[in-house]
């Protein structure tokens, strides 16, 4: 089978299922297995995403409102590939190629591709993806061992988290200029980790608050994963967030329990690496209860400003 996605996390699933030697080609931000050769490039992006934060999310929705698309798909090259699969999704605009662009390239092949959408909400949704994908190329039983592996993983940190006496107020943000409460799979994560999500609502979309409700939600831990955003970047851009939350004398500032972890690969991917970022979190609020696997990286933790002023952390 010939595949083509149009999203990273449904690359990850394709190469988590071991068929990465199908794929033919992919977007300008998923990533490969090490070792893996270089495929196929067939999307770019009109995001500006050297500029500031608050400039992107003034593009973004200058462009919403416009009605302008932020990505666009080499619909020669995709011809040239001749894909028999082609996943997208319909789930956000702005994190990837939606699915009716997908489904209106896929319409001017001359062959003919099959058109997979995937749509998780949550963690189930999310093992549900898998099997869809599974399905679609044929490797049902890999898609169980997947599955199984990672429902396991899952449950084994929900199982841990029951032990903690104390479920700490947390505030995961999935953009910090404007802040943006995290939404769909996070607060979930939030909740299986051991915690408690103050802001943001399992199932739902991320929202844009005000830092005056990042205030009165009085926090006890800040965790930053910024979609899209790496961990240089984001703690390049956190400074602002700190001095207020310090001039506010939030609890996460007060005890040094603010995070950064990397948006690229974490939290924004709703395929495997949700495992892994349900791991990395739960071991941030809990270090105590969660061990850390191997290979998985840990969050940053920022004491105060003037640690990262100092280059400590």
């Amino acid at each position: 089978m010939r595949i083509v996605s149009l999203l990273p996390s449904a690359t990850d699933i394709v190469c988590a299922l071991g068929l990465a030697d199908q794929l033919v080609g992919v977007t300008h931000s998923c990533d490969l297995p090490p070792g893996s050769a270089p495929r196929p490039v067939l999307t770019r992006t009109r995001v500006p995403r050297q500029a500031p934060s608050h400039e992107i999310d003034r593009f973004v929705r200058e462009s919403a409102r416009l009605g302008d698309a932020l990505y666009q798909v080499d619909d020669a090259f995709l011809a040239q590939l001749e894909p028999d699969l082609i996943l997208t999704q319909s789930l956000c605009a702005v994190c990837a190629v939606p699915e009716a662009q997908a489904l209106e390239s896929a319409a001017a092949l001359r062959g003919g591709a099959q058109v997979v959408s995937l749509t998780p909400h949550g963690l189930d949704d999310t093992l549900a993806a898998i099997r869809q994908v599974a399905d679609a190329t044929g490797a049902r039983e890999a898609g169980d061992r997947l599955i199984e592996e990672l429902a396991g993983r899952i449950e084994r940190v929900a199982e841990r988290s029951l032990r903690t006496l104390r479920r700490p107020r947390v505030v995961l943000l999935e953009w910090l200029d404007p802040p943006f409460a995290c939404g769909h799979w996070n607060p979930e994560l939030v909740r299986l980790a051991g915690g408690f999500e103050v802001l943001g609502r399992e199932g739902a979309p991320s929202r844009r608050v005000a830092l005056r409700e990042v205030i009165a939600a009085k926090p006890d831990v800040v965790f930053v994963a910024c979609c899209g955003c790496g961990v240089e970047r984001s703690l390049s851009e956190l400074p602002p967030l700190l001095e207020t939350l310090e001039r506010a004398r939030c609890p996460a500032t007060r005890t040094g329990r603010v995070y950064v972890a990397d948006g690229r690969r974490h939290f924004s991917r709703p395929g495997p690496l949700l495992a892994d970022s349900l791991e990395l979190l739960a071991y941030a609020l809990h270090p105590e209860l969660h061990p850390l696997p191997a290979g998985v990286p840990p969050a940053v933790r920022v004491g105060c400003r003037r640690e990262m002023a100092s280059g400590a952390a």
